[in-house]
């Protein structure tokens, strides 16, 4: 591993005896590195709790205990530079340094003292996940000055029975949670494809919701930048929002935009639009050029739904649903500066997303003939998980009378809180050999993904002796079989459950204390930001953006 200016090496073994060489960064390194204009994949290799309770602003959760199954598709060029840190408490980030290098990435750092170096060195470090949308959504309002009403005015509206729709721009599991009533989902990536259809009249007036505040600010503001001639505003504050005021909310609500409901008449308005903010339209040669390109990173983006998705997309294509796209990035491309090529069977939603990634500083740009292209990419290389040997529930109930096997519950905390096999002890992969360092008997894991125990078992148990086992069919097998099953709802502790992410856990449950924390921390995002954070956006001046 080449050595760096401000960066130290040490030596490790890898499990295979292989010598491996650890390069470590300091904050000053690292800073720099974010604003250098060159790709850098800065990865928070703890688990999504621990991630959501403090983190760097461009950090993207890879947890450890999912780094073998999600690094191959958020980081697919091995050669990308990478920088991996932890709370600066423990020895994660080295070793999944370690596994990284393992999986032929060949250019891997930690940060030296993690989150808590780089808070001493006096950078900020951000609570909760998807930051930069949710920070980038609140500049997008104080300059476009976004139109908006409060539950209160929308409340009287509908009581009034006024000709209002509202449209919910969240995706439809979120939705059916809980929604305002009366209305519609239509996630926000789909908006520009079927308002039309769901609101064909000019003079209705349309209120777009989330459940918070981003995606109601760019659900409104994508309409308004298309130039829709409808009065057209976002629900402050969703429908927390709504909840604070005392408005009862419906669960468990369907209605949604008929999938056949979409249409083109805003194609000229959104190729105008991507036009206005410098998106490119790129030939499938070109791509094809920039596959090849080892010095840059590729993600191929699919914004259509899922149903669209399924029923045949491009080759090399991942799923990225045009909402979260621009809502959850960190979902789906891990490199900070890599090329995303949009693409949809429309003409419309590719180019209406990519307006809104480029001014949140992506390199951005939509495939000319989108789905009809041609266009055909390698998939990212995955490795293949290696053979974990099986135990069906039957024998795995003998095997615990007898007393001779241990039973490791590696799905997440919340579920093994909700429901478990009674003898079982919960753990989870950066805990796992601590865990069970007394232990002498035959493991038996019990998982939900068969790849996640696998390498986990690969990992953390390599060398035990007899190999662990897998539960065959995990608890849905279990309970199938009419077998035992137990709840422990405060078990594990919550001080145990690093997985889960208490911060946001009951700001919908009724909680109205948690709800306004959350709208705090989401209206105070800005304030965080430094200069050079800030100055990545690229929204247009604020004489520049279109008003109401």
């Amino acid at each position: 591993m080449r050595a760096v200016q401000g960066a130290a090496s040490q030596d490790r073994v890898r499990p295979n005896g292989l010598l491996s060489m650890t390069s470590f960064i300091d904050p000053k390194t690292l800073k720099s590195w974010l604003h250098d204009g060159g790709e850098i994949a800065l990865l928070d290799v703890r688990e999504h709790g621990q991630y959501g309770e403090a983190h760097l602003f461009y950090g993207i959760p890879l947890p450890f205990s999912r780094l073998e199954l999600d690094a191959p598709r958020l980081v697919p060029r091995r050669s990308v530079r990478v920088v991996a840190y932890d709370g600066g408490d423990s020895d994660v980030a080295e070793r999944a340094a370690r596994r990284l290098a393992m999986l032929d990435y060949t250019d891997v750092h930690v940060l030296q003292g993690g989150t808590r170096a780089w808070k001493a060195a006096g950078h900020a470090l951000f609570a909760g996940v998807n930051l930069p949308s949710k920070t980038f959504g609140e500049l997008a309002e104080e300059v476009y000055h976004t139109p908006r009403v409060s539950a209160d005015q929308l409340a009287e509206m509908l009581a009034r029975k006024e000709n209002v729709v509202v449209l919910d721009g969240r995706p439809v599991s979120e939705f059916h949670k809980m929604n305002i009533p009366t209305a519609t989902c239509c996630p926000n990536g789909e908006l520009a494809y079927r308002v039309r259809r769901l609101v064909p009249d000019t003079t209705t007036p349309i209120v777009i919701n989330c459940a918070g505040r981003t995606r109601s600010i760019i659900g409104a503001q994508t309409l308004i930048n298309l130039g829709l001639p409808n009065p057209v505003y976002a629900l402050e504050n969703g429908t927390q929002g709504w909840y604070l005021n005392d408005h009862r909310l419906e669960h468990g609500g369907t209605r949604r935009y008929p999938a056949d409901s979409g249409n083109a008449d805003l194609r000229p308005a959104a190729k105008a639009l991507a036009e206005r903010f410098g998106v490119p339209t790129v030939t499938t040669q070109t791509v094809q050029q920039w596959a090849g390109d080892a010095s840059r990173s590729l993600f191929l983006c699919d914004v259509r739904t899922p149903e669209e998705f399924a029923a045949g997309t491009l080759p090399g294509a991942q799923h990225t649903p045009g909402g979260q796209l621009m809502q959850a990035g960190d979902q789906y491309f891990g490199v900070r500066g890599a090329r995303l090529v949009l693409f949809d069977d429309d003409g419309v939603r590719a180019p209406t997303v990519a307006h809104w990634l480029r001014q949140m500083g992506h390199d951005a740009s939509v495939l000319e003939g989108g789905l009809a292209s041609g266009l055909s990419l390698a998939a990212a290389a995955a490795p293949s998980a290696p053979a974990l040997a099986t135990i069906d529930a039957q024998t795995l109930v003998a095997r615990l009378a007898q007393g001779d096997v241990t039973l490791v519950d590696l799905r997440p905390s919340m579920q093994f809180r909700a429901g478990h096999i009674p003898q079982a002890r919960w753990s989870i992969r950066p805990r796992l050999a601590n865990d069970l360092k007394n232990e002498t008997r035959q493991l038996v894991l019990v998982a939900d993904d068969a790849a996640l125990a696998a390498w986990t078992a690969a990992s953390e148990l390599a060398g035990l002796s007899p190999a662990p086992l897998l539960l065959e069919g995990s608890m849905a097998a279990w309970r199938g079989a009419g077998l035992p099953v137990e709840a422990t709802p405060t078990l594990p502790a919550d001080a145990d459950c690093i997985d889960y992410l208490f911060f946001v856990h009951d700001r919908h449950d009724g909680n109205k204390e948690a709800a306004r924390r959350y709208l705090a921390w989401e209206t105070g995002l800005v304030a965080q930001l430094d200069a050079l954070e800030r100055s990545a956006f690229r929204l247009p001046a604020a004489s520049a953006a279109p008003h109401a």
